[in-house]
């Protein structure tokens, strides 16, 4: 038996007027989710405990059978894990994002244009990063290059827990009220303020300007945590488990929990991934041994943050014609199991998480399961009258457990 579970990050939404009132996943075409909606179970999870933030760590740490109000330390390290940094317990980390924020205004007036400085390529932000670093950075502090606009701080022997924000929390805002406030909070604002001067000037940034794109001018820190401490995933579930994703938080939660993170030329977390690659890896996988895959797609979330609503459509097409389709090719004559489902809503009209129940459809292969739906969306699933209230349980439903 293999177990497979498609994660359409921030796919679930709310209804939106420019699609009539719609949301997303019911205007989509997706051919090949409302069909195994008519033999699959369906219903409603939720996947973030009320205790804790909906953010993308703590629900992919659900889903993935981890409950999150034990093992969650917080999201950077997570990431640090995938970038292969080596935390001490004395260690705290920190996301740091490259933002685009606005100019001409004082630093507290300025306005958060884009979290993820227009999605930089990977080479242009480590080149500000690495001329950032040895420039702000001493002593306890040493910063990291990561994929795109996602990097990493290290704080050794800081024990304080700062109030930090998200970026993508606050896209078109004003920073002020939104800068670090609290320990260690003087510290990181004097490198984020810092950090904008010495990055606007950069030859990569002013070339960016140049061919019509936004600049990686600033800092950005938030999503702190400890060394994480994960079960082994095989031991806590009886699988060989592999998780295939573009971004750091998903790999660093399979390493962690022990299962393998395959890494995809191409991958991007974007509409321009290679769909084709990840679902090659995939089959491969599970060909050479793995019981369960996970296969990650952010292209919804980005879209949503953005507020993007014909990308958001698109991304989840896309799902369904370039991973579900050639899944299910793939798999064809074989005994498994498939979930789909996102991790958390990403709504267009907020443009940050939510902590509301997603939609998600379990199929059996050769045992179709009695469903009334004719289609895979938030109110079809809702109608179902099945609904999870833990994440975590999840897995088990998978696994037959």
């Amino acid at each position: 038996m293999k177990y497979i579970v498609i994660l359409g990050d921030g796919m679930s939404d709310l209804p939106v007027p420019e699609l009539g009132g719609r949301t997303p996943l019911m205007v989509a075409k997706k051919p090949n989710m409302d069909a195994l909606a008519k033999v699959s179970e369906a219903g409603l999870v939720k996947t973030v405990p009320d205790s804790l933030k909906p953010g993308s760590d703590i629900a992919n740490l659900s889903v993935m059978g981890y409950d999150p109000e034990l093992y969650y330390t917080g999201r950077s390290p997570l990431e640090a894990i995938s970038m292969g940094i080596e935390l001490k317990d004395t260690d705290t980390t920190f996301r740091c994002n490259l933002v685009t924020l606005s100019a001409n205004q004082p630093f507290e007036e300025k306005i958060m244009i884009d979290y993820s400085s227009d999605e930089i390529s990977s080479q242009e932000a480590r080149r500000l990063i690495e001329y950032a670093g040895p420039r702000l950075m001493g002593g306890p502090l040493r910063l990291y290059p990561g994929v795109s606009y996602r990097h990493c701080l290290v704080w050794s022997g800081f024990e304080g827990k700062p109030d930090l924000t998200p970026p993508h929390d606050i896209s078109e805002k004003k920073v002020g009220k939104y800068l670090p406030k609290g320990e260690g909070s003087e510290v990181l604002l004097d490198l984020m303020k810092k950090s904008y001067p010495l990055l606007s000037e950069h030859f990569v940034n002013r070339e960016r300007v140049k061919r019509g794109l936004r600049s990686g001018n600033c800092l950005w820190f938030w999503g702190q945590g400890k060394k994480p401490s994960l079960k082994p995933f095989k031991q806590m579930y009886g699988v060989e488990g592999a998780a295939i994703s573009a971004v750091d938080l998903i790999k660093g939660i399979a390493k962690a929990a022990g299962m393998r993170s395959i890494d995809v030329e191409g991958a991007t977390g974007t509409l321009t991934t290679n769909f084709g690659g990840k679902v090659r890896a995939a089959l491969d996988a599970l060909e050479e041994g793995c019981d369960y895959v996970y296969i990650h797609i952010e292209a919804p979330d980005e879209c949503g943050h953005r507020r993007e609503v014909d990308g958001k459509v698109r991304a989840i097409e896309l799902i369904d014609e370039k991973v579900l389709g050639p899944i299910l090719e793939g798999m064809e004559g074989k005994d498994y199991n498939l979930l789909i489902m996102p991790d958390h809503p990403t709504p267009l009209s907020t443009r940050t998480h939510s902590r509301d129940p997603v939609p998600y459809l379990l199929y059996r292969s050769g045992r179709p399961y009695p469903s009334k739906a004719s289609s895979y969306d938030e109110e079809s699933a809702k109608d179902s009258g099945n609904f999870v209230g833990r994440g975590t349980d999840m897995i088990k439903k998978l696994l037959g457990l």
